[in-house]
């Protein structure tokens, strides 16, 4: 009974502290006296808007086999079926010139913000694949008995955790982008994969060392070579440690994509700041902008407390 009245407690407090946070923000709002318009944002999410059709190319307006209107090009070829639209705005006749309005659809199409959900989605995807591979190999490295790929494996870590990942971005895109030909998406997820797989190669590295001696040990009296012991014994072992920390460090990639938005990819920070120029709505959209890296971050942490829990479920 009173474990029950501790936690009651408790959650009360959890609840006035979110109360007290909410009620911070809105009175923050009336003081610097800023009407709010959410209803701004939502188009540029997502709507359904009626959409506009225009000519491809000059033509005229007849009826078509299955007499309905269609665009005839002035070589007499249907260029636009407009049987297809809602909403038809010419007439039998009408003299069409390329970029006339011909017709409007309503259909649910997505919006910039949208979009660059999309485009973080899919940078992180391939930084996070990248940079899991690449700090592997990194941190095996660092572990290494061979002078050479030590000291190499150390050079790269301290270099690269040592400098600002913004100019990293810059100079994968300014100077080996243009060297190689790297399209932006590419030079984006190429600094962001070199930046976190420093850290992942740390945190390999620690979870290696984490495992006792013994496994290696009794791996190898088993007969296993040192590769087939490190894949099959120490580096699952190695795994569950290391799981807490990744989570971590592939949150903070999600989140450092944000400054891929300097090379011009408009991912979902750079969709924010160009629908704040448009909407007149600035809150609102850094509002919506922080939500989305929430869910984002959220999904992510959430995948990654179900893989624990299967895998420790499994021990």
């Amino acid at each position: 009974m009173q474990n029950n009245n501790k936690s009651l407690l408790w959650n009360a407090v959890f609840v006035l502290v979110l109360v007290a946070i909410a009620s911070l923000v809105y009175l923050s709002g009336k003081r610097i006296n800023y009407n709010w318009n959410w209803d701004r944002v939502v188009p540029y999410i997502a709507t359904n808007a009626a959409s506009a059709v225009t000519a491809p190319e000059d033509g005229n307006i007849v009826v078509g086999e299955n007499n309905q209107l269609v665009l005839e090009n002035l070589s007499g070829e249907v260029v636009v079926d407009l049987s297809a639209y809602d909403t038809v705005d010419v007439y039998e006749g009408d003299l069409i010139f390329e970029g006339d309005v011909l017709a409007s659809v309503e259909e649910w199409r997505k919006g910039p913000i949208l979009d660059g959900v999309i485009v973080t989605v899919k940078i992180s995807l391939w930084s996070l694949a990248i940079a899991l591979a690449l700090g592997l190999v990194i941190g095996l490295m660092r572990i290494s008995s061979n002078p050479a790929l030590k000291k190499l494996s150390i050079v790269y870590i301290e270099i690269i955790r040592g400098t600002p990942l913004l100019v990293q971005i810059f100079i994968v895109y300014f100077f080996i982008g243009t060297v190689l030909d790297l399209e932006r998406f590419t030079a984006g997820v190429v600094a962001l994969s070199v930046f976190t797989a420093a850290y992942v190669a740390e945190i390999v590295r620690s979870g290696i060392q984490s495992i006792p001696r013994g496994q290696m040990e009794a791996a190898r009296s088993l007969g296993m070579n040192y590769p087939k012991a490190m894949i099959y014994v120490i580096l699952p072992q190695a795994f569950k440690q290391t799981l807490p920390p990744l989570a971590g460090q592939f949150i903070n990639l999600i989140k450092d994509s944000s400054l891929v938005s300097v090379i011009s990819i408009t991912d979902l920070t750079k969709a924010g700041r160009e629908v704040v120029s448009g909407s007149f709505a600035p809150f609102e959209v850094w509002f919506t902008v922080a939500a989305l890296y929430l869910v984002l971050t959220g999904g992510l942490s959430w995948a990654i407390q179900l893989l624990e829990k299967k895998l420790s479920a499994s021990d």
